[in-house]
């Protein structure tokens, strides 16, 4: 009974080591091009301009790296880089900004996330999905706050939204 019991056990630890085996080495990403970034940094800048703003917009890859950067003539300095910021968070998080609002607030479980680098948890960042794959992060600072810089985004992703596969 006891040799039974041994197979039996050495027969369970090579069934997960027979399935990462059967797993492909490699992988395949889909990122936007610079062009696809950089119109909808544009598209993003035109409506916060529509609306009265002067912003910084900027677009990251899904691996939190600068894509495209955009900003309006008298948007303010510390706009491009809290962009940048608020794109990154979105995709390193893997939530819209707005969303990490809510949940870092302090008392909250997540409240430390807002202590990290780089993490800014204010409205403004959103995630690019194709079929349910975050593929890029669009970020917009200097509107008067962050719900008019989410409008902005928004806008952003909708004139790209047609090349993008769903």
């Amino acid at each position: 009974m006891t040799n039974t019991l041994a197979r039996f056990a050495i027969a369970l630890m090579l069934v997960p080591g027979a399935a990462i085996a059967a797993e492909s080495a490699t992988f395949a990403l889909k990122s936007l091009t610079p062009e696809t970034a950089l119109k909808a940094a544009q598209a993003a800048m035109a409506k916060c301009r529509a609306d009265g703003y002067q912003v910084a917009v900027a677009v990251v890859d899904r691996s939190g790296l600068l894509h495209a950067v955009v900003r309006d003539r008298y948007a303010g300095a510390h706009t491009p880089e809290t962009a940048a910021n608020k794109a990154w968070t979105a995709v390193s998080f893997r939530t819209n900004t707005t969303d990490l609002v809510k949940i870092t607030q302090p008392g909250q479980p997540s409240a430390g996330i807002r202590n990290l680098p780089r993490v800014v948890a204010v409205g403004g960042g959103l995630k690019i999905e194709v079929g349910g794959s975050i593929v890029a992060g669009i970020g917009v600072s200097g509107a008067p706050g962050g719900d008019s810089d989410d409008v902005c985004a928004s806008a952003g992703i909708k004139a790209i939204a047609d090349s993008l596969e769903f």
